[in-house]
């Protein structure tokens, strides 16, 4: 099984973890979430991140989720990458989540593709129901 570390901005990660515990019907394994605020030191956060991912690192891989590209958050999760063992996506939301919980127990690869697939596919636009019958 994949573990899924999701490093955000404050509480973000956790408010994910709690749609998708509602979504999903409980809280699924090996899922974490390491909050970045502006008093932290990212050194001191990513020894922190380094105990979390030896935690949720079964043997499959970790695959992190971080909210903004070229943040902190996602700076700090960049530096833990480790090609075929610890891979990071940006631009978390929850499709991306449930997807990545979804096909968690394949290969870390193919768990990647199906998270970055959902998350991109979670994202439209939505149209008035008047607009539809045009």
């Amino acid at each position: 099984m994949i573990g899924i570390l999701i490093i955000s901005h404050g509480d973000l990660g956790n408010s994910l973890i709690n749609c998708a515990n509602h979504v999903m019907g409980g809280r699924p394994e090996n899922l974490m979430h390491l909050g970045v605020t502006i008093q932290d030191d990212p050194d001191v956060i990513t020894l922190n991140a380094l105990e979390l991912l030896k935690q949720l690192d079964c043997g499959d891989g970790v695959l992190i989720l971080s909210d903004i590209c070229g943040a902190t958050p996602c700076n700090i999760a960049n530096q833990l990458v480790n090609p075929g063992r610890v891979e990071c996506l940006s631009g978390v939301n929850l499709s991306m989540l449930i997807r990545a919980l979804t096909y968690r127990n394949e290969s870390l690869e193919f768990s990647v593709e199906k998270a970055l697939s959902g998350g991109k596919e979670g994202v439209m636009r939505i149209y008035s129901r008047s607009d539809n019958a045009n």
